[in-house]
């Protein structure tokens, strides 16, 4: 089965092809700056040159058209035809309590996803245009949801619930809903498949740590709780979000400075975390050199953020009763050997040490603990398309 995989922003669109047959990527690449000056493709196919395609790109339909056209190309194309895609996987940001799981996209679905904008109003328009984009031009292709908060369904509502009158979840869904639920699962199970231990017997904690970050308590394969919330704001401290922070803190620099709530919201979203502490950047790489050469600002940014998140891991050990695994995944997670070192000074209580020599590794699936740790700890690169294309796979198998 050969299956696409798309991912929409508000103004891009990645894409992967897969040969479902070895797990194969065919082509990838994307498109950006959809609906703005300088809109381009970039497509990578399989053992092939790179190709860069500029074009006025005015909406998700036509960005789209050209992926299906760069795929069948007779040079740089990996298809005869688009009827060779059997079947086409989205990732949709936020589901709320309506999908636990991956679905086959229906008009319930979509008017479903419809009621979710309120709460994903950047994300679930862009993901809901790919949507339709595609059922324009492959009206009869099938196609899947797979949501980033479907994975963390599973969290007791003791988890989940906030401090707040019952009524704010009974008639908003205010409640914690976590992100990056694909990324989670998928390295949670790979860290089983490491261990050679059936992931029903295993406590993981799962760091997904880039620009975005979360953590998530992965208890006999379910995430019983996550550090992202209603939004993708709450938690960690992050490339250029806040996270966790004082309620009233909010109010306070409202009055302050005199912010509308728009103007709060970005000062929180954008304007915060590592960026706001450093000064300096938002890229934890810009800010490590930074702490290299002595900028006591950068190196502050980088202490808070190791701190909090050991802190987590911490609290993620007392939720499950234990930990058998610490899992280090993403930009950051999967690249940053000093990250992860700062990160794991003060974890040997666990019965956990991070080994030097083992640390010394980027990008590659691999145990960095010392041998005959009682805690394992690994880095592992995440590949929440291949989970979009299995999930794909999986439900579409009898349709197509």
């Amino acid at each position: 089965m050969v299956i696409l995989v798309v991912n929409c922003g508000s103004s891009s669109i990645k894409y992967q092809l897969f040969n479902m047959t070895d797990e194969s990527v065919l082509a990838k690449g994307l498109v950006e700056r959809i609906g703005l000056e300088g809109a381009q493709l970039t497509h990578q196919p399989a053992g092939k040159e790179k190709v860069v395609l500029t074009a006025d790109i005015k909406n998700h339909s036509i960005g789209i058209k050209m992926v299906l056209e760069a795929l069948t190309h007779a040079e740089h194309g990996v298809l005869k035809s688009m009827q060779e895609i059997n079947a086409i996987g989205h990732r949709v940001v936020h589901g709320a309590e309506k999908f636990a799981d991956s679905v086959l996209i229906t008009p319930q679905v979509m008017d479903a996803l419809e009621e979710c904008i309120d709460l994903a109003p950047l994300h679930n328009p862009p993901n809901i245009l790919g949507i339709n984009a595609c059922a324009e031009l492959m009206p009869k292709t099938p196609q899947v949801g797979v949501f980033d908060t479907a994975f963390h369904q599973t969290m007791p509502k003791y988890s989940f619930l906030y401090g707040l009158p019952y009524e704010a979840y009974e008639k908003y869904g205010v409640r914690r809903y976590g992100f990056h639920g694909t990324s989670h699962r998928y390295v949670s199970q790979r860290a089983g498949e490491l261990m050679d231990e059936h992931i029903t017997n295993l406590r993981i904690i799962t760091c997904h740590l880039g620009n975005g970050a979360s953590i998530a308590a992965v208890k006999h394969g379910k995430s019983v709780d996550t550090s992202m919330g209603f939004t993708p704001l709450e938690g960690l401290v992050m490339g250029t979000r806040c996270g966790e922070i004082d309620p009233a803190i909010i109010t306070y620099l409202m009055k302050k400075e005199g912010l509308t709530p728009d103007q709060i919201d970005t000062y929180l979203n954008k304007k915060s975390g590592v960026l706001g502490l450093s000064g300096i950047s938002s890229d934890f790489r810009d800010i490590e050199e930074a702490a290299n050469e002595g900028n006591e600002r950068a190196q502050l940014a980088l202490d808070v953020f190791a701190y909090k998140v050991r802190k987590y891991i911490g609290g993620y050990v007392a939720a499950m009763g234990g930990v058998d695994a610490i899992v280090f995944t993403a930009g950051l997670g999967e690249n940053s050997v000093s990250m992860r070192d700062k990160i794991c000074q003060g974890l040997e209580f666990l019965g956990t040490r991070i080994d030097p020599v083992k640390n010394n590794v980027r990008g590659k699936a691999t145990e960095i603990s010392v041998d005959g740790a009682k805690v394992k700890i690994f880095v592992i690169p995440t590949n929440e398309e291949l989970v979009i294309a299995r999930d794909t796979e999986q439900i579409c198998a009898n349709l197509v």
